[in-house]
């Protein structure tokens, strides 16, 4: 039997809703993969590996965050980040959406090659398309979705255009990830902003129009550089 035929009623309904809860440690979760008790989604995820690891991170990756409020009510959502994902932004952005409203979040970006496709899905990272972001948030989750990759500016950068229209017809916020510390180290942690929800015009473009994510990257931009300031 196949890990996804042996979840439970509880683990299906947990998974829906993508909400985080404490590890069951690592000896029961070994244990688990081991005899193949564990749930895995349609995107690979595996939310009992996810949840072993956030404390972790959690460790090494300190996260002040504002703005969670705007978040917290919302069940699919996609947070458009300032900066591009490296290892350290997407684990930033992770622990933030986790501790501000326990969520686990999922992180634009799966890259293409065998066995590390793999290990990055069981974590929570999707396919940078639009496809993928759409069926994900779809399902009800939290998805980020990076800027170009900006990795040693202050400003944002755009949004791919293909990206955000995987999120149209979904709430699509800001959100500024930023180092606390001099030149852009984070000696003293990282701040997370999450804007309030931005919204089309209505009647403006109609659903499915390429040219409404033009749009959206250019509202996003700006609300980004806002929270920047």
């Amino acid at each position: 039997m196949t890990a996804s035929h042996l979840r439970s009623v509880d683990d299906d309904e947990f998974d829906k809703i993508d909400r985080s809860r404490p590890s069951l440690g690592v000896l029961e979760v070994v244990g688990r993969h081991v005899d193949g008790r564990y749930p895995v989604d349609q995107f690979g995820a595996d939310p009992q590996v996810q949840d072993l690891c956030a404390p972790i991170l959690g460790q090494f990756v300190s996260v002040r965050v504002q703005g969670a409020e705007h978040l917290a009510e919302l069940q699919a959502a996609a947070l458009v980040c300032n900066r591009g994902f490296g290892l350290v932004e997407a684990a930033v952005a992770s622990v933030g959406v986790r501790d501000a409203v326990g969520r686990r979040l999922r992180v634009v970006g799966a890259p293409d090659i065998p066995l590390v496709d793999t290990v990055a899905r069981k974590l929570g990272v999707i396919g940078a398309t639009s496809h993928e972001v759409r069926s994900c948030l779809r399902a009800g989750h939290v998805v980020a979705i990076p800027s170009s990759r900006t990795w040693f500016r202050q400003a944002s950068g755009v949004a791919p255009r293909s990206l955000l229209f995987g999120a149209l017809g979904f709430p699509v916020l800001p959100c500024a990830l930023k180092p606390i510390g001099p030149f852009g180290i984070p000696l003293q942690g990282w701040e997370m902003r999450i804007g309030s929800v931005i919204r089309l015009e209505a009647g403006d473009h109609p659903v499915g129009d390429p040219l409404a994510a033009a749009e959206l990257a250019t509202k996003v931009a700006a609300a980004l550089d806002a929270l920047l300031v």
